[in-house]
């Protein structure tokens, strides 16, 4: 695990492929229900999935 990495907890993959995300990220990011959007990345190496906050575009309100 990389140094700036911080363990939250772990969920089962739904079947319909959902995860559920910890509710402490509420706290931790500036992320609001129903809203953010995440980039999901793959790295292939390391077998890991990466969430990342899009950036929100301030001309028409929407995540990108």
């Amino acid at each position: 695990m990389g140094v700036n990495q911080v363990y939250l907890d772990s969920y089962v993959l739904q079947n319909d492929m959902r995860i559920r995300l910890p509710k402490s990220i509420l706290n931790n990011l500036p992320v609001k229900k129903g809203e953010t959007k995440f980039a999901v990345y793959l790295d292939s190496v390391n077998r890991e999935l990466v969430l990342k906050i899009e950036p929100t575009s301030q001309a028409d309100g929407e995540a990108r």
